[in-house]
């Protein structure tokens, strides 16, 4: 409404728009900071009750009354228009291999039937490293178009970004003081949203260095090649 009136270019409706954004951006402060408070009682009061006995049947229902209401109190998002999908023609797809296994029966073996399993007890510990960016690589893959992207490609961005955000005091602290959920709900979403934004122009600034000076593309040459041997 704020945005359509602006549109009209008159000064008494836009000023009366203004002061009713504004009070509404005050009530919607006012409502995120009672839903901060609300966490911030019950991690409290869940960390304090395991120490001291409060006897208090109330402040007990209180706590679990919080605890239930808190997940409800999220932002929800009201689309204004409806997407009118009518005229939309697919005009082509596109097919992408995740993976292939053979499960077939193997012709050539004895009575032609399955192989009993052999490795009984004879598991290994995964590495944690490999296995966690084995999870990244494959949420990175479901989520781009990776036609022109190596794995390679994924990994190293998602770093890049990563090492941005790292520089972010306030959003390592709300990481390390607060559950995934609720960090997710702090400065985090705007700061990944600047993080790209950064590296990109970090990535651009040092591509325009390398490809004006040849004496930055030999040492860069020679960083890399080092980086390649160790």
């Amino acid at each position: 409404m704020f945005e359509r009136t602006k549109k009209t270019n008159d000064a008494v409706l836009v000023a009366n728009a203004e002061n009713s954004f504004k009070e509404c951006k005050q009530e919607k402060d006012r409502l995120e900071i009672f839903r901060k408070d609300l966490g911030s009682f019950t991690r409290f009061y869940e960390f304090m009750s395991q120490i001291v006995d409060y006897d208090d049947k109330e402040l007990e229902k209180l706590s679990l009354y919080a605890r239930y209401l808190r997940p409800l109190l999220r932002e929800r998002v009201v689309q204004e228009d409806d997407i009118d999908l009518d005229n939309v023609v697919m005009s082509h797809y596109r097919l992408s291999k995740i993976r292939q296994q053979d499960i077939e029966l193997k012709e050539d073996a004895p009575e032609y039937k399955l192989e009993p399993s052999s490795d009984m007890g004879s598991a290994k510990a995964k590495d944690k490293k490999e296995e966690f960016l084995s999870q990244i690589l494959s949420k990175l893959n479901e989520l781009f178009i990776t036609d022109n992207l190596s794995d390679g490609d994924l990994i190293n961005y998602a770093y890049t970004v990563r090492d941005k955000l790292a520089e972010n005091d306030t959003v390592m602290k709300q990481i390390e003081n607060n559950t995934a959920e609720q960090a997710l709900l702090g400065d985090f979403p705007h700061a990944i949203d600047d993080a790209v934004m950064d590296s990109n122009e970090a990535h651009q600034e040092m591509m325009m260095q390398y490809l004006s000076n040849p004496e930055v593309q030999r040492g860069f040459a020679r960083v890399v090649f080092d980086m390649l041997r160790g």
